[in-house]
């Protein structure tokens, strides 16, 4: 009975350990629910999926119906399905944040900034993170990966923020909160893509379940 008691407080503190890790990397304990114990949220995930047909609309407007998982993996992430703007594209529309008050509005405009992301990202020849990376620090961060190896990574995203914030010293402040995970890389979200790729998969294996066919993520040159 000891025994089992020890190995029980050893597993439990180890998961501890794992989270802690993983918070101090910038991913709250909900994302980290979300994505390690789905079930806790499948409310927000069925949510996220009653948008689909929503989605795959718009896309297909730009022959980027494939894409209709990713794009609602950004949608669970940007603000899991709550509010009006879904896809917190206000900003990309050179609004105030979430200036855009209506659902299928904004889903208009996530649409059309991945749209605009995806085609410089394939002009450029980089990689789909880093078209994924540029839906949360815009077109610049493209062609700053283009010019350093064509391939996004954390390392990339930190560099691109600070120097983004060099620039912009009193804009970007990560609020003066220097116990923010991003400080001081405080612009945009250097964890976004593979916050994102989490998402898709959590997704794909709840549309699979549903018996939907697996999306392909490669994009077409």
């Amino acid at each position: 009975m000891v025994k089992k008691l020890k190995s029980f407080v050893a597993v439990f503190l180890l998961v501890l350990i794992v989270f802690a890790i993983f918070a101090v990397r910038g991913n709250s304990v909900k994302d980290l629910l979300t994505q390690y114990v789905p079930f806790l949220f499948q409310k927000q995930t069925d949510k996220v999926l009653s948008y689909k047909l929503d989605v795959k609309k718009e896309l297909k407007k730009y022959g980027l119906e494939k894409f209709t998982p990713l794009l609602l993996a950004i949608m669970y992430q940007e603000s899991r399905g709550e509010g009006q703007d879904l896809m917190q594209a206000s900003e990309s529309a050179g609004l105030k944040r979430n200036q855009i008050q209506d659902k299928q509005v904004s889903i208009q405009q996530g649409v059309y900034h991945f749209y605009q992301m995806y085609h410089l990202g394939i002009k450029n020849k980089v990689d789909l993170n880093t078209i994924i990376q540029s839906y949360n620090m815009g077109p610049g961060y493209i062609e700053y990966v283009a010019a350093n190896g064509s391939k996004h990574s954390e390392k990339l995203a930190k560099s691109y923020s600070e120097k983004q914030v060099k620039n912009h010293p009193d804009l970007y402040t990560c609020g003066g909160f220097k116990g923010n995970f991003r400080y001081p890389y405080c612009f945009g979200d250097y964890t976004y893509a593979e916050k994102v790729q989490a998402k898709f998969e959590l997704l794909k294996k709840n549309m699979e379940k549903i018996n939907e066919r697996t999306i392909s993520m490669k994009p077409e040159n």
